[in-house]
């Protein structure tokens, strides 16, 4: 079994994720001008505005859905901090061209300060113009009148559920189905795989289930950094025993070891949690090979529950013969793992009773992602370890309500209810045309297929694979629309070909009205209003519920539906409840104020949402993995260097693409522009630490890259995303249409 050890350079690099850190930056943001309001915004009844995993809604800030208190984290902290920022003055724009703006970075984009009031940046400009909330809807009139096939929305999980109803009901009522959302940059996958699995596309396990198992594998995640609340649940998992197995080919210390300060006295004077019982580190891409490597090891240790297998699932004779016929060598060679690590896996896997399979975009940012998910779940239901209490697969999803998106019809893959119950609100069908999801976003306009996009949040450029492509891309829109709260990358270099508009709102917690988010275990929250901190003269911010609500009624009148009246969040839940199926409890939540888990998604049972309630398995083909020779990058075979397969991620100071510290401590990287990378890499090569490098991709280079020695598979590399974007084309998953972004060949050359 491999074990984590601290890579040379990083001796001053801590020794467990969380800790005195977190501590230190709590204590920090505590005692700043923000401090008061910080707390203030902490203490208010809506739901975190970070990861999926966040607290908050009816039972206070720092309290989950098990009403548990000391539930916050840093990143809370992080993006509340960001929102509590100064108001961009009225003059900013006047002072800055085009030109400057694209020359920050993405902290320095989010430094700026909050949004304040319309602006808009025309055809033939140098810079952004202030305009009024009036010209704002006459431009949008004359945009949205065009073909529906060439009219296009993006969105992003920091808005809310009633917000993302009213966008995919606008949509569809103008007869589009081009509803891209960054969830088809990460856990499409994910969505994909379930549903044809067991019908549901979420996971099946919710906190009070976690809380019961005595056996986590989590897989392609960083946890510490992005879901920091799940690190509680890991460390109350081992305290009673219980077993956590790590898959991730990087080793994050935070995995191995993590201080939580919601455990003070662990968290301080032990320095931290153990978490790891084992730690597996695949080749990148290899996750199918590693699953029918488990699958295969627990029918030679007769670790199969077939009487689980024949009552509850079809297909399973076919996945168990496909393990059983992989010869190991070639799992082996896949994977580079060795038979004994599987084995030992298998058999903690095998022998435990209640398995909980979690994962995040280590296993769906692959050109086989739809697979990755699908083998996870071969392997919970060939040990039984699916419907039932406290087992079960669990995607750990990212964005605060990016999984509430889905549930309200923000997706080119809309379910049958929904649709028919939409086209009884709409008066008219539902458009059938397959829509595009984001990377089908990008190539339709890239080749002049869409006149107009609304981006509900969201950096869809900055967001995608190959930069370049992406701005080209955007540059071809007409008119586009960013609706946001904080300046972003895309602001700034996804310009439109005639028009492009930031429109400032409210965030979560300033809303003037009731607004529901839905986090990564199905669980619903009711955020209160708030009030903003923003009160200088050019204030002019509005909600989304009005804004779209406006749009609505001056694109599309008033019947059938009377969008005036819709500005009633709680006539917006009235039609959900009627709508989308397993919310009928979201039309009482205003009279009794009581959240609730979302009906027909937690399978506490062996009876799935399939046609015959049974799971449907799949064989899983592994992976053919190769590796590029030089002359991919257009060099010759002696050049100096060597090529490695990257994979892009965020740091600790991170979310999505929004970021709030350069430096990743926990890693070793001092700013963003690194690359880490193994020594015997580093040696072989002829490169030193902290030498700067060339890192060449198959659509760009970037130059002036730190090499930092770290605990990375030799042959193998990571960087920031969304920094080294712009290296890589989009290789996609063909079944989900996610890229590629944990599996990109790259060449790593001296500077010149």
């Amino acid at each position: 079994m491999n074990q984590p050890t601290q890579s040379e350079n990083s001796a001053h690099s801590p020794t467990a994720g969380g800790g005195l850190p977190v501590i230190q930056y709590w204590v920090e943001k505590t005692v700043s001008p923000q401090g008061l309001k910080i707390w203030e915004k902490l203490q208010h009844q809506s739901s975190c505005l970070s990861c999926a995993w966040g607290t908050g809604g009816q039972k206070g800030g720092f309290v989950n859905e098990a009403g548990e208190y000391l539930q916050r984290c840093a990143k809370s902290v992080e993006a509340i901090a960001a929102e509590l920022q100064e108001g961009i003055k009225g003059d900013f724009f006047e002072k800055f061209t085009i030109d400057q703006l694209q020359e920050l970075d993405s902290q320095q984009c989010d430094r700026l300060g909050r949004l304040t009031y319309p602006v808009i940046f025309r055809k033939g400009s140098d810079r952004y113009q202030r305009i009024s909330w009036q010209e704002v809807y006459d431009i949008a009139e004359k945009a949205f009148k065009k073909s529906p096939e060439r009219v296009a929305s993006y969105s992003s999980g920091r808005s809310s559920n009633e917000a993302a109803f009213l966008l995919q009901l606008m949509m569809r009522a103008l007869g589009s189905n081009n509803l891209a959302d960054c969830s088809d940059l990460c856990h499409a996958p994910s969505t994909v795989g379930l549903k044809e699995v067991f019908g549901s596309g979420t996971s099946m396990v919710s906190l009070e289930s976690l809380k019961e198992s005595d056996c986590v594998v989590l897989i392609g995640s960083n946890a510490p950094a992005n879901h920091p609340r799940l690190m509680n649940e890991l460390i109350k998992i081992r305290e009673k025993n219980g077993k956590i197995i790590i898959i991730n080919p990087q080793i994050e210390v935070g995995l191995v070891k993590f201080a939580s300060p919601a455990f003070p006295i662990k968290s301080l004077l032990k320095g931290g949690s153990e978490i790891s019982t084992l730690y597996l580190q695949p080749i990148p891409g290899s996750d199918v090979a590693v699953f029918v490597g488990i699958q295969k090891s627990l029918l030679e240790q007769n670790l199969i529950d077939f009487a689980y297998l024949e009552q509850h699932t079809d297909g399973w004779q076919e996945v168990i013969n496909h393990a059983k016929n992989t010869p190991w060598q070639t799992i082996t060679d896949t994977c580079g793992l060795s038979q004994e690590e599987i084995e030992e896996v298998a058999y903690t896997i095998g022998k435990s009773s209640k398995v909980v399979f979690a994962w995040a975009m280590g296993i769906t940012h692959h050109t086989n992602g739809v697979d990755n998910v699908k083998s996870i779940a071969n392997t919970a239901l060939v040990t039984g370890n699916a419907g039932k209490l406290g087992a079960g697969t669990m995607p750990i999803r990212g964005h605060s309500n990016v999984q509430g998106f889905g549930s309200m019809g923000v997706t080119i893959r809309l379910s049958e209810p929904i649709k028919q119950a939409l086209q009884q609100i709409l008066g008219q069908t539902v458009s059938e045309t397959k829509g595009y999801s984001a990377r089908g976003l990008i190539s339709a306009a890239y080749h002049h297929k869409i006149d107009t996009l609304f981006c509900l949040g969201g950096n869809l450029y900055a967001a995608n694979p190959d930069l370049t492509e992406a701005k080209q891309a955007l540059s071809n829109i007409d008119t586009v629309f960013y609706v946001a709260t904080k300046p972003n990358l895309g602001h700034f270099h996804g310009l439109g070909k005639e028009n492009t508009l930031i429109l400032p709102v409210f965030n979560r917690f300033e809303n003037p009205h009731r607004t529901t988010t839905e986090s990564g275990n199905n669980f619903v929250r009711l955020n209160e209003p708030g009030t903003t901190h923003l009160n200088s003269p050019e204030t002019d911010l509005i909600s989304e519920v009005e804004l779209i609500t406006e749009m609505g009624d001056r694109l599309l009148g008033k019947t059938p539906i009377n969008w005036q009246r819709l500005q009633d969040t709680s006539y917006i839940r009235e039609l959900i409840a009627k709508t989308i199926p397993g919310y009928s409890k979201i039309g009482e939540i205003d009279q009794n104020q009581t959240e609730f888990t979302i009906d027909g998604r937690i399978f506490t049972q062996p009876h799935f949402a399939t046609a015959n309630g049974k799971a449907q398995m799949k064989v899983t083909p592994l992976p053919q993995l190769t590796i590029p020779h030089k002359q991919f990058f257009g060099v010759a075979e002696d050049s100096p260097g060597i090529v490695l397969i990257l994979g892009t991620g965020r740091g600790y100071g991170q979310h999505n693409t929004v970021v709030y510290n350069s430096a990743d401590k926990y890693r070793g990287m001092p700013h963003r522009y690194c690359i880490l990378m193994n020594q015997e890499d580093i040696k072989n090569a002829g490169f030193q630490p902290h030498q700067r490098v060339k890192v060449r991709g198959d659509a760009g280079a970037l130059d002036k890259i730190e090499i930092i020695a770290g605990n990375v598979l030799p042959g193998t590399a990571f960087m920031f995303y969304p920094e080294a974007n712009v290296l890589f084309k989009a290789q996609i998953d063909p079944l989900a249409e996610t890229p590629a972004y944990k599996r990109v060949p790259v060449f790593v050359q001296p500077e010149q």
